[in-house]
C-alpha cells in the first residue's frame, strides 16, 4: 500500500521526529521520481491511451496504488513527465550550445538538439490534453514560464560572454525559439520530416538572432538594433 510505503521510515527514526518526516519526504521524492523514470519512455512509445498504470508500476517496481497516491490520476503523471522531459531537453539544449564561438554556431546548435528529440512533440500531447483537463494547466504554465526564464537567462550569458549584439531581448529570444521549435516540429511530424529537415526550416525561420561584433561591447537590443557605433552596455 502506498501509506504504508511512504511511512516505513517514521518507524526506524521514531526517536527523531523531524528526521524522520525527511526521511519520509526523501523516500516520496525518490518513489515520484523511479515513477515518472518508468512512465515516460512508455507514454512515448505507446501513448497515454495505450499505457496502464499497472505498466508503469510494474516498469518501476511498485505499486498502482502509489501513482494515485502520489499522481492522483494517469493524466496527471503523463503531463508531469512531458513537462519534466522539455525541461531536461532544455538543459541539454543549453549545454550544447555552450562551445559555439559565434551566434550562427549557437543558434544551430539548439536547433539541431531540439529537432533531434521527440521531447517537444511529447509536451504538445500534453498541451492537447490540458485543454479539457484544465485542472492539469498550472503545471504546464510554470514549465512554460521556467522554459523561457532559463532560456533568457542562457542567452544572455552567451551574449555578454562573447560580446555579441543581440537583435532581440534575450525573452523575447528565447519566447520566439520555442514558439519556432513547437511549431516547426509538429508540422515536420505531421509531414514525416526527418530531424535533419525540422532542423533545417527551425534555422530557416529563425534567422539570425545576434552579430558578432568585436569592436562593441554587450548591446542587447528590444526590437531593432543598436547603431553599429554605440559601445553602451545593455
Amino acid at each position: 500500500m502506498a501509506g504504508e510505503s511512504v511511512q516505513a521510515p517514521l518507524e526506524v527514526s521514531a526517536g527523531d521526529p523531524k528526521h524522520a518526516a525527511r526521511a519520509t519526504r526523501s523516500a516520496g521524492r525518490k518513489m515520484r521520481s523511479l515513477l515518472l523514470d518508468a512512465a515516460s519512455p512508455l507514454f512515448r512509445e505507446r501513448g497515454l491511451s495505450g499505457t496502464a498504470i499497472t505498466d508503469i508500476a510494474a516498469a518501476a517496481d511498485a505499486f498502482p496504488s502509489q501513482i494515485t497516491y502520489y499522481f492522483r490520476t494517469k493524466e496527471a503523471l503523463f503531463v508531469e513527465c512531458a513537462c519534466r522531459d522539455l525541461l531536461y531537453l532544455a538543459r541539454a539544449t543549453e549545454q550544447a550550445a555552450l562551445k559555439a564561438r559565434t551566434p550562427r554556431e549557437y543558434t544551430h546548435a539548439l536547433a539541431e538538439t531540439v529537432t533531434a528529440s521527440d521531447s517537444v512533440a511529447f509536451f504538445a500531447e500534453a498541451l492537447t490534453l490540458t485543454r479539457r483537463r484544465q485542472d492539469l494547466a498550472p503545471l504546464v504554465e510554470r514549465t512554460i514560464e521556467r522554459l523561457h526564464g532559463e532560456g533568457a537567462r542562457a542567452y544572455a550569458s552567451q551574449v555578454a560572454r562573447h560580446g555579441w549584439r543581440s537583435l532581440r531581448a534575450p525573452d523575447e529570444s528565447s519566447r520566439r525559439f520555442w514558439a519556432v521549435a513547437i511549431g516547426v516540429i509538429l508540422e515536420g511530424y505531421a509531414m514525416g520530416r526527418s530531424p535533419e529537415a525540422l532542423c533545417a526550416e527551425m534555422l530557416r525561420v529563425l534567422g539570425e538572432q545576434a552579430k558578432s561584433d568585436d569592436a562593441a561591447r554587450l548591446r542587447l537590443v528590444e526590437g531593432r538594433e543598436a547603431p553599429s557605433n554605440s559601445n553602451e552596455e545593455g
